[in-house]
């Protein structure tokens, strides 16, 4: 029951339901298909020649969207991370259709039987894509990391850069990337951990299409090669984030955390779980500590991320200083522009300011408009995503019913609670009482509705 089959076509059926039910586009009118061929013609003419430096990608081994580059080279007792980011601007203008279809999505959607693009693939996943088959334009940031883990922007420029490896993190081995990789990635963890950064990467339940048409649902933790590649990309954001404050303009990413109930409730759901979490201890310290490998610690860190508020995007306004608590640093998103909307206008304004011209009144028009763009495109997403699990859920239970299944009890929901079953990435609400948070309990499947999307479990 760890593959989803899918014989009856339920699954395929569910995931085209979805589909309409949240309006995913279905590939690109004509007339921004036409744009977009024609964008994909377009000569770099405004990008130094950089084809002579070590870029490689690292990605998931399915990816084409490639957004990032790197090279690492010492300086002194320094880093210098030259990060290339796909330069979308060169292919998209201010108001051109493609420009204003983006618009309208906001963001990549991503559902497992495929995506709906921001941008045409012959853009995305060809001309404007980091890909190995030749070179491509780019925007190169480099950043400096100290000893300690501190970044500083100290350039950008446009630029061809030729990238030498399509990487996978599932087979990337420590030859195959530049030298200075895993130290990088280890100054950046040392710095998170002074900043007291509380971020939180639990296992991801996720919906997986595999190689021989099957699906599989599973808690999938982050891979170390994730983590540290995910260590660059926080680098250069964080960096061009700082150089955006310093210049008094920008596009920030910003989120509070939970407030002092919420911290106690994580507390008590700690202690039900049989975890050891000391009273001097507090929530950004503890929650390092956690290994998703392990069943209650990953429930725990879950229960951490339902509990955080939610990040969301704010313009530069005079006097604040933009926060994102689970970074513990000012923050902004800038590395993912052939997936994000708001990121080829960071990259933009990052661009003008680490060269000494003004921002673009277009980029600074965009960013009081982003916010809003982008809180519904990811509200969006997130809806999708948790649609195609629980459309997952029901496919795989699906004639189960009458079965009792080994779960621990992970919260409490209204008339009830939040049970995570013991031998499958299934998540159920279950109206019982009596219950406290780590209590093992067996729960007997009453129905699996894949066109309801919905599973209903009772104590056994």
């Amino acid at each position: 029951m760890k593959s989803l089959t899918d014989p009856s076509q339920a699954l395929s059926t569910g995931l085209a339901k979805i589909r309409t039910e949240f309006h995913v586009p279905d590939g690109f009118p004509p007339e921004v298909m036409a744009a977009a061929e024609a964008a994909a013609r377009r000569v770099p003419s405004q990008h130094a020649d950089r084809t002579a430096m070590p870029f490689v990608t690292l990605d998931p081994a399915s990816s084409t969207d490639l957004d990032q580059a790197f090279s690492i080279e010492a300086s002194g007792a320094d880093l210098l991370l030259h990060y290339a980011i796909a330069d979308v601007a060169w292919f998209v203008e201010d108001g051109d259709p493609i420009d204003l279809e983006a618009w309208n999505r906001g963001e990549t959607l991503y559902l497992p039987d495929g995506k709906a693009g921001l941008y045409p693939p012959v853009l995305a996943e060809a001309a404007a894509s980091l890909l190995p088959d030749g070179p491509r334009p780019a925007v190169i940031f480099t950043v400096r990391v100290a000893g300690d883990g501190a970044v500083k922007l100290d350039g950008a420029e446009r630029a061809i850069i030729q990238s030498r490896a399509k990487l996978a993190y599932d087979s990337v081995k420590a030859s195959d990337v530049p030298a200075g990789f895993a130290e990088l990635a280890r100054r950046m963890a040392a710095n998170e951990e002074r900043r007291g950064a509380s971020r939180v990467d639990p296992p991801e339940q996720e919906v997986e299409r595999l190689g021989d048409g099957t699906f599989r649902l599973s808690f999938r933790p982050l891979l170390k090669s994730e983590q540290d590649n995910a260590a660059l990309s926080l680098a250069a954001n964080m960096a061009i984030a700082d150089a955006m404050l310093a210049h008094k303009t920008g596009l920030f990413r910003v989120m509070s955390g939970p407030d002092a109930s919420k911290v106690q409730r994580l507390r008590s759901t700690a202690q039900a779980l049989g975890l050891s979490w000391p009273a001097s201890t507090s929530l950004r310290d503890y929650q390092r500590t956690l290994d998703p490998a392990d069943p209650q610690q990953a429930a725990l860190m879950l229960e951490i991320r339902r509990a955080g508020n939610g990040a969301s995007y704010q313009p530069y306004q005079q006097g604040v200083v933009p926060w994102h608590e689970a970074m513990a640093a000012t923050y902004a998103h800038a590395t993912a522009p052939l997936r994000r909307l708001a990121d080829r206008y960071v990259v933009r304004c990052a661009l003008a300011i680490a060269n000494g011209q003004p921002v673009p009144q277009a980029v600074s028009d965009a960013f009081a408009r982003l916010p809003k763009v982008m809180g519904r495109g990811d509200a969006r997403a997130s809806q999708i995503n948790h649609a195609a699990i629980d459309l997952a859920e029901a496919v795989m239970l699906k004639g189960h019913e009458g079965e009792t299944f080994r779960a621990v009890v992970t919260d409490f929901v209204d008339h009830g609670v939040r049970a995570q079953l013991a031998d499958m990435a299934v998540v159920a609400n279950v109206k019982a009482c009596g219950l406290r948070q780590g209590d093992r309990l067996t729960l007997k499947l009453v129905s699996a509705d894949p066109d309801q999307r919905s599973i209903v479990f009772e104590p056994a």
